[in-house]
């Protein structure tokens, strides 16, 4: 009877965190800043971050079309195995909301053909110690990206090199790790990060990582993703998969409002 029991909870949990890792929430946020122009509209960025080995669901796609200026790749879009089939489909599914722009994960390296060349053959913006920058409202935006952090890659003085002084600077590393080495003379308003999957796998609330979300280190918000997909083991617990449609709008104080949507199986 017992073991009976104690077969159907393991299998029951093994189901549910089988779920939870092939779910394809997109959560809402809305970013307030005090010096984001207030003369034009709200900038939009749809961000996902460690694909890994997933396909990305056209269904979820759907639910963010025509509501981003531009998709964030926040770096591990690929691993070892991952065929570069895949990737390009994955790439020219998410083109179908946005302009495609993606910083380097420690993975993105283990992949067997040249990844570079895949992305720029698909006119994905890669941004490796570079910036984009573009008129908002009658001021520059910026969108910084910077090599991976472990690999010893990321090299923000030379990122900014050309970005004008008085833009709204957003920064795109795939490591969190990136936030200990701004300094506020640069004046990044906001870092986007994925990496630590949230954990993945969390006890009692427990994790060998926090769990994504909105932190503020002195005048920088630094928002991290629990990330798309999962390494090592294709589950997770207590940190669900997860990407996310951030609104940057003016306004007194940085500050995160969510909701959530979700949608089936991947298609």
């Amino acid at each position: 009877m017992f073991i009976g029991g104690a077969i159907i909870s393991f299998l029951f949990l093994f189901g549910y965190m089988w779920k939870e890792a092939r779910s394809n929430r997109v959560r809402h946020v809305t970013l307030s800043f005090p010096h984001f122009p207030d003369n034009g509209p709200p900038l939009t960025i749809f961000f996902i971050s460690d694909i890994h080995r997933r396909s990305v669901s056209c269904r979820m796609l759907e639910t963010v079309k025509g509501k981003a200026d531009l998709v964030v790749i926040g770096g591990d879009l690929a691993e070892k195995g991952v065929p570069a089939a895949r990737v390009r489909e994955n790439v020219r599914r998410l083109q179908t909301v946005a302009p495609v722009y993606f910083v380097w994960g420690n993975n993105d390296d283990e992949v067997d053909y040249d990844l570079q060349s895949l992305l720029e053959e698909e006119r994905v913006y890669v941004l490796k110690n570079k910036a984009e920058v573009w008129e908002h409202g009658g001021v520059p935006i910026a969108l910084i990206g910077v090599g991976d952090v472990s690999r010893k890659e990321a090299d923000i003085a030379r990122a900014l090199e050309h970005v004008p002084p008085e833009s709204f600077r957003i920064l795109a590393c795939h490591n969190p790790a990136i936030i200990a080495r701004l300094e506020d003379e640069q004046r990044i308003s906001l870092v986007l990060s994925g990496h630590t999957h949230g954990g993945q796998i969390r006890l009692f609330s427990f994790g060998l990582y926090e769990k994504g979300g909105l932190k503020w280190h002195g005048n920088t918000a630094l928002f991290t993703s629990n990330g798309y997909g999962t390494t090592g083991v294709p589950l997770r617990l207590g940190a669900p998969a997860e990407t996310h449609l951030i609104k940057i709008v003016p306004g007194k104080l940085a500050t995160e409002k969510k909701c959530l949507s979700k949608t089936g199986k991947t298609m």
